[in-house]
């Protein structure tokens, strides 16, 4: 090559920034095998690829070396700080001697990038990196499939389909790296891979997944993987690409998947470099005899070998044959274990509950791992995370039902009747405000209606006010465990944020304190209307909603009576007569309370005139609460109309009214066995009287139907005159209620249906997804018939600012999913989704099953017994909020939660232990263990120890051993719940199927960082980081605290 001296002088003379790299070097030239000679220091200056070398900066070039045809030889000793050029022309070797370890991999790095070898690398990448951006801002979420449109214009006769099982993944593979080669000797690298799917009639290349990275090894074990769903178009001809990079600084590369749409800008590949890629046809891996595939890495013109990757074809279910000794001596200082990604959501108990689990779990997003357990066997569990479509349809089903029952009681009140003045204006401003909020719910239930989209709200859209009845982020975590020796086993946490009013806010407090204030204020209400106990009211509300039910079905009962009698038929005869009887004995018994007596009373004394016969006072006012606020209240509003009534009101009339009923039914009763009877004796004389029934009427010849007609009509008018004044009464009692406290009455029943309704949908979610995975499980379904279904709840909540009243809230709302009942029925339809029945403080929740599994159920159950639920609540606030509650504010409000319903779970485990068999459920074949945990739960609750999360772990315990429904709460169930749920999973791994102790911190890092909680985090806030900084994790439990790089400013 010819070069002009010159230009190369001039070209050597030139500012430092010219340069690609300079610094001082000690250099020698050796040839052959003969004796490296003591290198003398220059300053060397490298541009393009012309090493320049100088006796010192200032002066001429003594020397060029250009860096063509040749390679670099390094050495491996740790303390070694030089290396050696190599030339195929055969010229001498360059020795090359560094200051330091560090300065030496410097220029190892720069001369092996010098030639035009390296140059051709570099151009290569960077159109491979166009590539990819250009890919990336075509593709979609990472985890979507493609439009369906073009899947079916992909999915042509010419491809051939991969054969699966249904409802299971078409493709799983595991994935593991053999000798890597590092830019520098001594590097350890932290490697992952970056998997992209070609596929054969588009050829374009679409980014699917990545795995974990694994740091420290040359041979990484990915224990990570990929799975493609069923409904992905995945064909045998389809090419996959893996791309294997070197992270540099993890923190710079926590967003490696799953970019959504919206972004505008593509992420910047900061922190990492290349190593190598390679491609294969998925048909190869299917057809392969072992089911694996090892490639060979090659950098990105293909010329140069990194290394090779294996490709395993992956079941879940089938255990992987070999020891695991070779992760924790070969590679010990990898951080993750495997992680694949699935989206099938299964369950233990079989096919058949699929297509009830599918109307109610939408959206699922699944990850596999393996662990190696105590014994050095591989364990595999996968980790399922899926949305419901009851976020969306429970809130529905209720506000219909709250605008049913608002519009009832609006009627109810314009039924009264004729009132004084002073009421009359009274019902006129309530029915006036409750028509304002029935618009209000209206609504809502007209927004909702509208919405299409995600079955979830996202904790971004917490404080929107269409979506306040909604639930924010619930989802079911579930973890299935697949070991060595033990059986499979199956763990579920419904995750969802506080059930709480975000909307109103928090400024003066949450539910618990506002009721309570505002039953104090409303006991020191003044005489503009009379105080009835919130016992009272609730009792008013029973009684109407008792009518409400009972009066259609007597007469339903009644009509089918007189059918049987113009048929002639007796059996028909009796078995109506003996609804007939059990219906309006329900009926009578209803009315069987002072409280009706005392309020009819107090609504004669509203009426435009009043004469009483008897003193105004009801009688046991001060027992039944329904006292008016000043003896002479009556005689105040006696006199408010001008035209005067003289009619007497008798106090003894309304138990003549209703003891009507009775009577009329014995009629009724007498009647039919008069009549039953003389079918029987055909020789008794027609005419004949009964003398067991003197006040019924006389037996004639003739129809059945004539003779029990007018009875029948009797009984009706009776109970239709005991339905209108029972209605007026307790109607009346319900004006009080709401006139004593307008508007804040009706404002507190809003804030307490928004958070009933975020509570009842997950406790449905928690209860469908419990009973599909134990309907093969005796001991639980006599467990749910005989004692009820255990539910507890973990919150996260501070005692601190706005999360107390959210605490407050979320307290009141688990508090009042006492009063759900759930029944199960046998689906009649393709639909089975729940059904809400019932009012206020009375709700039915009916689960439908279809036939095959509701045939498994307990006679009891499939007879439409009511199940109970005993809800239970325990805090511990773990952030940065509840350090300064702690110093300088009040835990008491978490104190007094937890000791509640600490008792509440104490009366659970007395029923338990009173009605069922001990040996009965397999967790507790021990009692002393369940004694021993409640126990300690009483000393840590007692204990008032600062962020004291043993409470929580031993609350979850004892529910799990309980055979109960786990929930986990925060603010938006984002971040906090991530980590405590990830934590909950790993210490089952570790205490249930013996993970291998040092592989506790691995897995936990690994759930956090690849798992499904990161994939919440994405699904709410665009962004795969938890919301969290470092201050603020200083202040959080030890195991609560997130990986590193996966935390940050997010907007959450």
């Amino acid at each position: 090559m010819r070069f002009n001296a010159k230009d190369l002088a001039l070209l050597a003379r030139r500012p430092s920034c010219c340069f690609d790299k300079e610094g001082k070097l000690k250099i020698c030239r050796v040839a052959g095998d003969e004796k490296l000679i003591e290198p003398r220091e220059r300053w060397c200056r490298l541009k393009g690829n012309l090493l320049f070398l100088m006796k010192n900066k200032s002066s001429e070039a003594s020397e060029v070396v250009i860096l063509e045809r040749c390679w670099i030889v390094e050495f491996r000793s740790k303390t070694d700080v030089s290396i050696v050029l190599k030339f195929q022309s055969g010229e001498p070797d360059l020795y090359v001697e560094a200051a330091s370890k560090p300065d030496c991999e410097s220029w190892a790095v720069a001369l092996g990038e010098a030639n035009s070898e390296g140059l051709q690398n570099k151009i290569q990448q960077l159109r491979r990196l166009i590539m990819e951006i250009k890919e990336e801002r075509s593709s979609d979420e990472a985890r979507q499939f493609l439009p369906s449109s073009q899947v079916d214009s992909l999915g042509e006769p010419q491809f051939t389909s991969i054969q699966r099982t249904p409802n299971e993944p078409k493709l799983e593979f595991s994935l593991a790296c053999k000798d890597l080669v590092a830019a520098t000797r001594d590097r350890k690298l932290n490697t992952f891979i970056q998997v992209s799917v070609i596929h054969p009639a588009e050829h374009i290349l679409t980014r699917y997944s990545s795995t974990e990275i694994v740091e420290g090894t040359r041979d990484p074990l990915f224990l990570t993987g990929v799975t493609f769903p069923p409904e992905y178009p995945i064909y045998e001809e389809t090419k996959i690409k893996l791309t294997v990079y070197d992270v540099k600084d993890k923190s710079q590369d926590t967003v490696r998947t799953s970019v959504l749409p919206d972004h505008k800008e593509p992420r910047a590949d900061v922190g990492r470099s290349f190593l190598g890629c390679t491609t294969f046809r998925v048909g190869d891996l299917v057809k392969s005899k072992e089911q694996q595939l090892t490639l060979t890495l090659r950098t990105s013109d293909g010329g140069k070998t990194v290394g090779t990757i294996e490709v395993n074809l992956v079941k879940m279910g089938e255990l992987e044959d070999g020891e695991t000794d070779h992760i924790t001596t070969d590679a010990q200082d990898q951080k993750c274990a495997l992680v694949r990604e699935c989206t099938a959501t299964e369950g233990i108990s079989g096919k058949d509950n699929l297509p009830s689990l599918n109307a109610v779990l939408k959206n699922p997003i699944c990850k596999l791992y393996r662990f190696p357990t105590s014994d050095n066997k591989w364990m595999r569990i996968r980790e399922q995370m899926a949305e419901t479509t009851l976020s969306f349809h429970v809130p529905k089903e209720l506000i219909n039902l709250h605008i049913k029952e608002d519009m009832r009681r609006n009627q109810e009140l314009k039924d009264l009747g004729e009132l004084a003045p002073h009421w009359d204006n009274m019902r006129k401003s309530v029915i006036a405000h409750c028509d304002q909020m029935l618009s209000m719910y209206q609504d809502t239930l007209a927004e909702l209606g509208k919405h299409t989209g995600s079955s979830f709200k996202s904790s971004c859209s917490k404080g929107e006010k269409t979506l306040e009845f909604i639930p924010i982020n619930l989802h079911l975590q579930r973890m299935h465990v697949h070991s060595p020796r033990l059986k499979d086993a199956l763990y579920d946490v419904i995750t969802v944020g506080a059930p709480a009013a975000h909307f109103q806010g928090f400024k003066n407090g949450g539910l618990r304190k506002l009721l309570n204030k505002f039953e104090a204020e409303r006991r020191n209400t003044g005489y503009q209307c009379i105080y009835y106990s919130p016992e009272n009211t609730a009792k008013a509300k029973e009684v109407l909603s008792n009518i409400n039910h009972l009066q259609p079905l007597i007469s339903s009962h009644a009509d089918l009576l007189l059918n049987s009698a113009s048929q002639h038929s007796p059996d028909s005869l009796k078995n109506s007569l003996k609804m007939l009887s059990e219906k309006t004995e329900l009926f009578v018994h209803a009315f069987k309370d002072q409280l009706v007596r005392s309020a009819l009373l107090a609504l004669y004394t509203a009426r435009p005139g009043c004469v009483l016969k008897k003193p105004a006072v009801p009688r046991n006012t001060a027992e039944e609460g329904g006292d008016l606020q000043h003896q002479d209240h009556p005689s105040q509003i006696k006199r408010q109309d001008s035209i005067p009534h003289h009619s007497e009101y008798d106090e003894e009339e309304w138990d003549r009214v209703w003891a009507n009923v009775g009577k009329s039914l014995n009629c009724v009763i007498a009647m039919v066995d008069r009549l039953l009877e003389k079918d029987n004796i055909s020789n008794v004389k027609e005419g004949e009287k009964d003398p067991s029934a003197p006040d019924c009427s006389v037996l004639h010849t003739g129809d059945w139907y004539e003779q029990l007609y007018p009875l029948v009509i009797t009984l009706k008018d009776c109970m239709g005159e005991v339905v209108t004044r029972a209605k007026q009464s307790m109607a009346f009692v319900l004006l009080q209620e709401l006139a004593c406290g307008l508007p804040q009455c009706l404002m507190l029943t809003l804030r307490r249906d928004i958070v009933f309704s975020q509570a009842l949908a997950g406790l449905v979610c928690g209860f469908i997804i419990k009973l599909h995975t134990s309907l093969h499980d005796q001991g639980f379904l006599q467990q749910l018939h005989t004692v009820g279904l255990l539910v507890q709840y973990e919150g996260l909540l501070s005692t601190y600012s706005e999360e107390a009243g959210m605490l407050e809230d979320m307290a009141v709302g688990i508090s009042d999913l006492q009063k759900v009942m759930f029944k199960v029925i046998e689906a009649k339809s393709e639909d089975f989704l729940p059904i809400i029945t019932g009012r206020r403080e009375h709700y039915i929740i009916e689960v439908q099953l279809p036939a095959k599994m509701f045939e498994l159920l307990p006679q009891e159950i499939k007879e439409g017994k009511l199940l109970r639920m005993y809800p239970v609540l325990f805090n511990v606030g773990i952030n940065e909020q509840q350090t300064l509650a702690e110093r300088f504010g009040d835990t008491t409000l978490q104190e007094n939660i937890n000791q509640e319903n600490l008792e509440l779970l104490k009366e659970y485990y007395k029923l338990f232990t009173e009605k069922m068999p001990p040996d009965c459920l397999p967790h507790l074949q021990e009692q002393n263990d369940l004694k021993g945990l409640l126990e300690n739960l009483h000393q840590n609750i007692q204990a008032k120890k600062r962020k004291n999360v043993e409470i929580m772990w031993l609350a979850a315990t004892i529910c799990r051993k309980l055979n109960g429904v786990r929930f986990t709460c925060c603010k938006s169930a984002k971040d906090r719940t991530s980590m405590s749920v990830t934590l909950e999973q790993c210490s089952i791994l570790r205490d249930e199927h013996q993970l291998h102790k040092d592989f506790f911190i691995r897995a936990l890092d690994c759930m956090r960082r690849e798992g499904c909680r990161i994939e919440n985090v994405l699904k709410n806030v665009k962004c795969r980081k938890y919301a969290f900084n470092m201050i603020q994790l200083m202040a959080f439990p030890k195991y609560y605290r997130p990986p590193e790089g996966t935390y940050g400013k997010a907007d959450t």
